[in-house]
């Protein structure tokens, strides 16, 4: 079987989970890396056996090396449409870390080009290559619970404060230069960790029968700012078609997990850590629950690069499910945007 040649331009942290997801991959194999940090390039090179060849000192000598099949693009949020486009440009396939976008207008020019090309472009929410998570589509494709009537989904965890004697707390020493905390990096819990719940509800509307889920609108939106002025905590509701609601939170301040609750006519299904690959489902009906685990065989970004593999494999242009198509990264980033200007 041919191997997909995947290059990477930025190698932060997200980067490095990534990669470990080709670990193992018969379709799939880390050729190229790009970065400015001498050291990121050599701790990769080292790691993961790369061939010198195929180390770049630029992101551009990346994108123009043939022997990539596709880009995975690893960089701070507010580079990543810049980077798409030159990419874009030179013909290559892309996968962006999420979020994709800051501005929606940028998400539209980037569907015309890649439409225009016939070129393949996703956006990377691994949490939707989750076995885990193709069961829950199941289960709300087959009306084992009826209709979805509601949803509530959150993505929090405490990064400011830690526990010191007696429960008190204090914050921790934050670097605010860091992308999390920079503004202009595309920094703040909204779109840092607020994109996932907003991405699964658009999912989860877009699997209703009758509902344009691209017709929706914000309510109750609450918003703290911290540090540099991001936002540190904040929730909304999306009302999708006034027929389907959602409520979705993200903080940086409050430990309180990262829980999705979907309801149903007939009962809820609760999915605890629903971002990670320890993802546990529960089918409550009329107060019986009933358990539904699963046990990754694999890395849970390797289940990400083998269905994009896969597509460009079988010459798709655009992503199947459970991939992102652009027309949802459009809606994502349209709600993102609306959350943080509210």
């Amino acid at each position: 079987m041919r191997e997909i040649n995947w290059g990477i331009i930025g190698l932060g942290n997200i980067a490095q989970s990534f990669s470990e997801g080709f670990l193992n991959l018969d379709s799939s194999n880390l050729l190229a890396i790009s970065s400015l940090n001498k050291s990121k390039l050599d701790y990769f090179k080292n790691k993961y056996k790369i061939d010198e060849n195929y180390i770049f000192k630029n992101y551009d000598d990346l994108l123009n090396c043939s022997d990539i099949d596709i880009v995975y693009i690893a960089l701070t949020n507010n580079l990543h449409y810049e980077w798409i486009l030159k990419a874009i440009k030179k013909n290559k396939r892309v996968l962006v870390e999420k979020p994709a976008f800051i501005k929606s207008d940028h998400a539209k020019i980037i569907k015309y080009e890649v439409l225009k090309r016939g070129l393949f472009f996703t956006e990377g929410y691994m949490y939707l290559h989750n076995p885990q998570i193709l069961k829950i589509i199941k289960i709300i494709k087959n009306k084992e619970l009826g209709k979805v009537i509601s949803m509530k989904s959150s993505f929090c965890k405490n990064i400011l404060t830690k526990k010191k004697f007696f429960f008190f707390e204090r914050q921790k020493k934050i670097d605010l230069n860091h992308r999390l905390f920079n503004k202009k990096l595309g920094g703040g819990c909204i779109l840092d960790l607020g994109c996932y719940p907003v991405s699964f509800s658009v999912l989860i509307a877009s699997l209703i029968e009758g509902i344009d889920y691209q017709n929706f609108e914000l309510s109750n939106v609450k918003r703290e700012n911290g540090l540099n002025n991001i936002d540190i905590d904040a929730e909304a509701e999306i009302n999708f078609d006034n027929s389907f609601k959602s409520q979705i939170k993200s903080s940086f301040k409050k430990p309180i997990g990262s829980e999705t609750i979907i309801t149903c006519e007939k009962g809820d299904l609760i999915i605890k850590n629903t971002w990670t690959g320890k993802t546990e489902i529960i089918k409550n009906i009329n107060g019986v629950s009933k358990t539904l685990k699963n046990k990754l065989e694999k890395n849970i970004y390797s289940y990400e690069i083998e269905n994009i593999s896969k597509d460009i494999l079988e010459g798709v242009t655009k992503p199947t499910f459970p991939s992102v198509s652009i027309d949802k990264t459009i809606i994502n980033t349209e709600i993102l945007e609306s959350w943080l200007s509210a």
